[in-house]
């Protein structure tokens, strides 16, 4: 065993506040509107003294954090993209210690409870297991903005298949010319501007992967995921980069034969786990660089 020697030193260090819960009630008019979000900050800098002295003299409280995504809720909690730039940008060049600000934010969705065949106007419905998310980083100089989702379930009862794969002496898996194909994405995509109808793109480019893992004729879950980021890409030229992360949700076949009926891909046992992870990114080649935007924050 090599013994050794080197100076200790304090590393990479980050510090936040994480998940502050945060729900806006606007109340303007007799329809409100609600922002349901999961707001977590990470602020980066010069932050030594505080690992290797104890000196909290740059150092902005955790509490101070919670109080500041409270505070711009009130006027500046519209599409997460923008309350996050505005949180981040405040951070960044408000104190002298930060060099970089994260605000990574998870939107919860409601959609308009029913009654006596109306929407109503104060009343909602939380809108399936879906989480919109938004992780937006800024220095005093530049910003960058990565939008995305979460927990979307998919699934699709054929159009799927699977065959031709390497086989070892360790191979069971039988080859389906017709399987279900189920998961639950995640998404994140890189926007190379600030100033974007957030809203507006979400919803189309949430639209645009359900439409291509709809109607792909799939011969793997990796040609679909292609496929869907490919998609975006080509409709939304802003985005520069987007990163895909899909589990296999398996399904097989269950075997009827010991109870006399046949089960022509009709009855499936779905396994939760063990599951295949497949995961991929789809970029522009003349895509600009991504500076600090994927490093996760203390969320």
């Amino acid at each position: 065993m090599t013994a050794l020697s080197g100076a200790i030193v304090l590393g990479p260090n980050q510090y936040g506040k994480a998940e502050n819960r945060v729900v806006r009630i606007h109340r303007e008019n007799a329809r409100h509107e609600i922002r349901d979000v999961n707001v977590s900050t990470t602020l980066r800098g010069d932050f030594a003294a505080a690992h290797l002295e104890g000196d909290q003299s740059a150092v902005l409280p955790t509490d101070s954090q919670k109080n500041t995504a409270y505070a711009f809720a009130k006027d500046r909690l519209g599409a997460i993209e923008d309350y996050g730039l505005d949180l981040a940008r405040h951070f960044a060049s408000r104190f002298a210690a930060v060099d970089c600000a994260r605000i990574d934010i998870e939107e919860y969705l409601w959609q308009r409870a029913t009654v006596a065949g109306r929407e109503h106007d104060h009343t909602w419905i939380r809108r399936g297991q879906e989480v919109r998310t938004a992780a937006v980083t800024a220095t005093a100089d530049e910003a960058w903005v990565i939008a995305g989702l979460k927990d979307l379930t998919l699934l699709k009862s054929t159009g799927s298949a699977f065959e031709g794969f390497l086989v070892d002496e360790y191979t069971t898996l039988r080859p389906a010319a017709d399987r279900v194909l189920a998961t639950t994405v995640t998404v994140e995509w890189r926007y190379t501007a600030t100033d974007i109808a957030w809203d507006t793109t979400y919803a189309d480019v949430r639209a645009l992967l359900i439409d291509r893992f709809a109607d792909v004729d799939s011969k793997a879950l990796q040609q679909t995921l292609f496929e869907m980021g490919k998609a975006v890409l080509e409709a939304h030229p802003p985005i520069a980069e987007i990163r895909l992360s899909a589990p296999n949700n398996h399904h097989f076949a269950y075997d009827l034969a010991p109870f006399g009926l046949p089960n022509p891909n009709e009855v499936f046992h779905a396994a939760d786990r063990p599951y295949g992870l497949i995961q991929a990114s789809v970029l522009r080649t003349d895509a600009p660089d991504a500076g600090p935007s994927w490093q996760k924050g203390a969320a």
